[in-house]
């Protein structure tokens, strides 16, 4: 499912390109270091509390976006990084998914609103988000509950890339076991994730080859590092180890450079059209669809209050004329009543008159 270059592209290239990544997982699993890692900066500062009785409070889910202008080989990208801290934090993470899901629905919103508009605005920024790494915690096992509905649930709304934080912390032999669960898991679970789509008989040799080697690494194992070690008399960003160094950057050691290269490059313009043509499209036909519904719904509503007070003025209407009829009726019976003692009393006259004679 590989989409082709659009016309105008040459131009984008010039002016570069803006890309939206969230980045969503419980705490301790790399996701501030990754950032800064995947930018080459400290963009993201790190949590600190200088009151230790404090540390332990959790403040509830943030979702916070940083911006950052990056270079890419000459290609100029606006990168979007929106960090969700106190993700995974609560006993109930419910608040959790419906925080990520608005604001992902929100800029679907947005986009909806502003092209509603009769005078578009120029200076009109789109922040949605076009590919999401959830980061999964190294158990070994496999993936967890709050994994499961937080995936299930923002799959029809962005493009979900499973990745493995601190992967370091297992063999690599565990590391290949702990892989194949996670995507039995998510197969069985039927799980709609971005697993890089291709299609033999329409791709060329290249991209076929490409996305399967990046769907075969899938969930990526990642280890994130801002600082350097030497090795063999070489700088480089990694973990010192009793047993050795691990370097970020070595694709023996960790997928960290095949997923940077995949979202920055290789594949960004895929997510970014399979946001707007399949994700927001999908959306805003719901979105479209639900308006209409209510409006049918508000158009049945006023139909039958206006079959009701039609119904209810029928009912005053026959209620005046049962009225009438009533009253005619008595009158009727009175007038009759009147004329029966005048004829009696008539009668009663000729016969006094008779007997006089």
């Amino acid at each position: 499912m590989s989409h082709p270059r659009r016309p105008g592209n040459r131009k984008n290239v010039k002016k570069g390109f803006q890309f939206t990544l969230m980045v969503v997982g419980a705490s301790g699993l790399g996701r501030t270091t990754f950032i800064n890692t995947l930018c080459d900066a400290e963009v993201v500062p790190k949590r600190e509390c200088d009151e230790p009785e404090m540390a332990h409070i959790e403040e509830g889910i943030k979702i916070k976006p940083y911006t950052v202008e990056l270079d890419e080989d000459g290609v100029k990208i606006s990168l979007t990084v929106v960090d969700t801290p106190g993700f995974g934090d609560m006993i109930d993470n419910e608040y959790c998914f419906q925080e990520i899901l608005g604001y992902l629905e929100q800029q679907y919103d947005d986009i909806l609103s502003e092209e509603s508009r009769i005078k578009r605005n120029r200076r009109f920024r789109d922040n949605r988000v076009h590919a999401l790494l959830y980061f999964i915690a190294p158990t070994g096992h496999s993936l967890r509950e709050i994994d499961i509905e937080l995936m299930k649930r923002l799959s029809p709304r962005i493009n979900i890339i499973p990745v493995i934080g601190k992967s370091d912390s297992l063999t690599p032999g565990e590391l290949a076991d702990f892989k194949k669960r996670v995507m039995e898991d998510i197969a069985h679970h039927k799980i709609p994730i971005y697993n890089f789509p291709y299609d033999p008989e329409e791709d060329d040799d290249e991209t076929v080859e490409e996305n399967s080697e990046l769907r075969s690494l899938l969930p990526f194992a990642l280890i994130g590092c801002e600082e350097e070690v030497t090795v063999n008399g070489r700088k480089v960003r990694g973990r010192q180890y009793p047993w050795g160094v691990v370097e970020v950057d070595n694709p023996q050691h960790c997928d960290f450079v095949k997923l940077r290269y995949a979202l920055l490059s290789s594949h960004f313009q895929d997510l970014k059209e399979i946001t707007h043509d399949y994700l927001y499209e999908n959306y805003r036909t719901e979105k479209l669809s639900r308006s209409t519904d209510s409006a049918s719904d508000n158009d049945s509503g006023e139909e039958d209050e206006h079959s009701r007070l039609k119904e209810e003025q029928f009912k005053k209407e026959e209620g005046k004329l049962k009225e009438i009829e009533d009253r005619v009726q008595r009158e009727l019976k009175e007038k009759q009543q009147e004329l029966w003692t005048k004829e009696q009393q008539l009668m009663s006259l000729e016969a006094n008159q008779v007997q006089v004679q």
